[in-house]
């Protein structure tokens, strides 16, 4: 029987072990998608406790404490954190084969140097070490990205964001000065896309103000989101991206779509092909302005959000109330991808689903557009938010290993708000270089370690760095 999570966790064979040890574990991290708050890190945070740092905020937790019964108090309310970490550790005794046993026990050992299982005996004990590092500068913001070699991350901003918290981190201005790990912001323009909603009139005045401009039609829109888009790239961003509950494609005359948005504007209902019409020449339009000022775009696909209505409005969004939708992909996005590379070109372009069944469309149309002598210009994105498990990682990348290319992914990603995610891109380099030695130890690939560890460290970080410079 193996030892608990030592240090050949997930690493079930030599060669496994090998290109873990000496090639995977040694990158530094490029986390280029995110929901860090930006603030927090500007004025490098402590956590007060392991309540704060784990807990607040993170749903996939709060999923599954509320699937143990665990009462809503413990979760989102204002019970004592103390009460709530006891009810986490209650919760997380009983998540054998789920990931976050795995990521909450590397994130004990990494941070805290915590070896035991998390149990409601080791839990008092556990408490009371943990509460007294974090007041250490170790586990500040700053020392937490020091500590996990954090090369960069991507944060998710709005276009109507005043990026001051960046600015203040990029010019050493910031309280903390300086720091190592290079902060930037991804350009996330979905409340100006999604014309359908409620929120959309008064998120279009807003976009019209800090854009200094008057916004009467389409044009206008895009025009405003180019601007921003200029503002962010001299802040230093590198990626933008869109959440799609699916991949609309409707191509309409421009006046028929500015009668939609007008429509819109005054919270009419629109049609499925007014929406889609609109959403289309959006998307097409910043595509191009993405193209030509060599930002990576980023679309996330197939999540149906908010689902329960009653908590929805009781607990707002991002509570632990969405899931993965089965809209069909492929025709969609086979027009939208075509129409963009026929109106500017598509540029280098990072597709995830949080529905498996997507793989094959996305990764074979990804191989009609590679090229433009960029290495992986279509990327097939990591295994996400409800796929980040160990057989969800295996399915993409073995996915890639059969119609792709698995050399030139750009890897792994934390896509989380909690300062402590940094060890699921360790999980992610256990899993890829066990599949990798085993593919070797089973003859399908010669034993070149050297040309083996670049792979791994290529995967790592090396093609993230490259990709988004």
């Amino acid at each position: 029987m193996k030892k608990f999570m030592d240090k050949n966790f997930l690493l079930e064979t030599k060669t496994a072990q090998k290109l873990y040890h000496e090639a995977g574990a040694l990158e530094p991290i490029y986390d280029f998608h995110c929901h860090l708050i930006p603030q927090q890190i500007a004025e490098n945070k402590k956590f007060a406790n392991l309540t704060e740092i784990w807990l607040g905020g993170d749903h996939y937790k709060w999923r599954q404490m509320r699937t143990f019964g665990i009462d809503e108090k413990y979760i989102t309310g204002d019970s004592d954190p103390y009460e709530k970490f006891m009810a986490w550790t209650r919760t997380i005794e009983n998540l054998i084969g789920n990931p976050l046993y795995h990521w909450t026990h590397l994130e004990l050992q990494r941070y805290f140097g915590i070896y035991e299982p998390l149990t409601q005996k080791s839990a008092p004990a556990i408490w009371e070490k943990a509460n007294k590092m974090l007041q250490t500068e170790e586990l500040s913001v700053r020392g937490i990205f020091k500590k996990m070699n954090v090369h960069a991350v991507g944060t998710t901003d709005d276009p109507i964001d005043s990026l001051e918290y960046h600015i203040a981190i990029n010019s050493g201005k910031a309280p903390i000065g300086k720091i190592d790990t290079i902060v930037r912001p991804s350009f996330r323009p979905d409340k100006a896309i999604n014309i359908n909603l409620p929120t959309f009139p008064a998120y279009i005045k807003d976009l019209a103000k800090v854009a200094d401009m008057e916004i009467s039609c389409t044009k206008d829109v895009i025009n405003a989101l180019i601007k921003r888009l200029d503002f962010f790239i001299e802040c230093g961003c590198v990626a933008t991206d869109h959440a799609l509950e699916y991949v609309p494609f409707k191509i309409m005359d421009e006046k028929d779509i500015d009668v939609a948005f007008n429509k819109g504007l005054k919270g009419e209902t629109l049609s499925k092909d007014e929406i889609d019409a609109y959403r289309t020449l959006v998307l097409v339009a910043l595509a191009k302005a993405y193209k030509d000022r060599n930002i990576v775009l980023q679309w996330h696909v197939a999540s149906i959000r908010d689902n329960n209505k009653f908590m929805f409005d009781k607990l707002g969004p991002d509570t632990g109330f969405d899931a993965s939708h089965d809209h069909q992909i492929a025709e969609n996005l086979s027009h939208l991808m075509s129409h963009i590379e026929a109106n500017g070109g598509l540029p280098k372009t990072i597709i995830y689903t949080l529905n498996p069944k997507d793989y094959y469309p996305i990764t074979t149309l990804m191989g009609c557009y590679q090229g433009s002598a960029i290495k992986g210009k279509i990327q097939l994105g990591s295994a996400w938010w409800f796929c980040d498990h160990k057989r969800g990682m295996l399915e993409q990348l073995q996915t890639l290993g059969d119609l792709g290319m698995i050399p030139a992914f750009v890897g792994m990603l934390t896509d989380s708000r909690s300062f402590l995610s940094y060890p699921r891109h360790e999980y992610f380099r256990r899993i890829l270089c066990n599949l990798i030695g085993g593919w070797v130890e089973n003859g399908e690939f010669p034993a070149d370690m050297e040309q083996l560890k670049q792979i791994i460290k290529d995967i790592s970080f090396c093609n993230a760095k490259a990709y988004f410079g």
